[in-house]
């Protein structure tokens, strides 16, 4: 636990500008305090005790407003900034040296059992207020811009916008365009196939009635 402890501090010191010292996010980040005693209620968990493991995690959440599941697997170096608002499921996984922001939430849909929420790789950067929802996986260094509704699989390297997510770039190539002025209107789309449909049936109820069979 002191091991993962130093590798939390030296990633908040690493990614948070404002961090001045060691002490200071000891003492006074909620990201960090959150991630310790979950921690510890991860263990008690794994040993079986979930009352016990609960009890700690409501208490967390009281003092940090950090819902984390004592459940949830989460690797070195997580680095919860401000955190107010973050909710954390029971079955998701996190790697090491990934990023949340507040409001982030990696839940489930309710619509599975078993495995429920995501699992997020190495180094992976999700922005505030973003929603992962589902048994899937994000993969390595991939970003989820802030307010996105991620509902399936993200490659590695990826960056996703949007509601629902949409994956703009792979690898640092964009792979789709976000032309907002040139979208194609699925009303208009709708509206289009059923007028050939319609002309397709007026034409054969022409031909049908032109047939000499049809002549009064």
């Amino acid at each position: 636990m002191f091991s993962n402890m130093k590798s939390d501090i030296r990633a908040i010191r690493e990614r948070d500008p404002a961090a001045r010292n060691s002490l200071e996010v000891f003492l006074m980040y909620s990201g960090f305090h959150a991630i310790c005693w979950h921690r510890l209620a991860h263990r008690l968990y794994k040993l079986r005790l979930f009352g016990l493991a609960r009890f700690i995690s409501q208490a967390n959440r009281f003092f940090t407003g950090i819902e984390i599941h004592p459940g949830a697997t989460i690797g070195r170096g997580l680095f919860i900034d401000h955190g107010m608002g973050v909710v954390i499921g029971e079955t998701t996984e996190i790697g090491d040296n990934c990023t949340l922001y507040q409001g982030v939430t990696l839940g489930g849909t309710g619509k599975e059992s078993g495995k429920r929420h995501p699992t997020l790789g190495n180094n992976v950067m999700v922005g505030s207020g973003a929603k992962i929802l589902g048994p899937f996986k994000v993969g390595d260094n991939s970003k989820i811009a802030a307010g996105a509704v991620v509902l399936s699989e993200v490659p590695p390297n990826s960056t996703c916008v949007g509601v629902p997510a949409r994956i703009i770039k792979i690898n640092d190539k964009r792979v789709s365009d976000l032309d907002q002025i040139h979208i194609p209107d699925p009303v208009s789309q709708e509206l289009c196939r059923l007028q050939a449909r319609l002309d397709k049936l007026e034409k054969k109820l022409a031909e049908e009635a032109a047939k000499p069979d049809n002549i009064d």
